[in-house]
């Protein structure tokens, strides 16, 4: 059944960054976590962005309608140009954004994401940022008091292609232990000293005995030394057969 809403879009060819489709994510403490991307989405050619306008324009009237004078005509938009800046805190966008308009999308529901098969993707694996992918979208007004504007919630999405990972390919374990000769795990080390060159097997370590302090008189005596005395517990009924010593 066809989506009717004016303010619903899908969006072709797009790439997905800070994908967190798998659970809810939130990035502030405090925050609802909501499963979320954000959807890079190329300039050229210009369908995308003129059905994004469409989109937006029809969310804005439905808000005007909804909200009367209280919602602006003109409302911000959480769409940006990729080869800006950041509206967050006036920096460039990463290079992945160049040429691409960049907005994020958010659901508190579990977002759908099947194969080009239309099939579902279980394997959290293969939703990771960098891929590319067709996108179903909504856009809507919110008018909180000191924040109105346009938001856009993410409905759909269609993996249709793999992409090089954004933020660095996550080695595996058979990558970084698969060449790794294990030692035995029985025998002491020393009997295996000859599978790992240069090992030396180590001192014994010598018994603790108590050190004679630095400045004490030579040849200290279990007795008390000049200047030193012995602590020992005072006679008392705590403590009987103690014998009375200073200290």
């Amino acid at each position: 059944m066809p989506n009717n809403n004016a303010a619903h879009v899908v969006l072709r060819n797009v790439r997905l960054s800070y994908t967190h489709l798998d659970k809810p994510y939130a990035s502030q403490p405090g925050q609802e976590p909501k499963y979320s991307a954000t959807i890079l989405v190329p300039k050229q050619p210009g369908d995308n962005k003129a059905r994004m306008d469409a989109a937006i324009a029809a969310a804005t009237q439905k808000a005007i309608e909804k909200y009367g004078k209280a919602f602006p005509a003109a409302p911000k938009v959480s769409v940006h140009d990729g080869d800006g800046t950041r509206p967050s805190d006036g920096q460039p966008f990463g290079e992945e954004c160049k040429g691409c308009w960049v907005f994020t999308a958010s659901s508190k529901q579990p977002v759908t994401v099947v194969d080009l098969n239309l099939q579902p993707v279980l394997d959290a694996t293969q939703i990771y940022s960098g891929m590319y992918a067709n996108v179903g979208v909504s856009f809507f007004g919110y008018n909180a008091p000191q924040n109105k504007g346009i938001g856009v919630a993410l409905d759909n999405v269609q993996k249709t292609a793999e992409g090089e990972a954004l933020g660095g390919q996550r080695a595996s374990a058979e990558d970084d232990f698969g060449s790794v000769e294990v030692p035995p795990s029985s025998g002491a080390y020393a009997a295996a000293a000859p599978q790992y060159p240069g090992y030396a097997p180590q001192a014994p370590v010598p018994q603790y005995a108590a050190q004679q302090p630095a400045d004490m008189p030579q040849g200290y005596p279990p007795q008390l030394a000049q200047g030193y005395q012995t602590y020992a517990p005072q006679q008392g009924a705590q403590y009987p057969g103690y014998p009375m010593q200073q200290y």
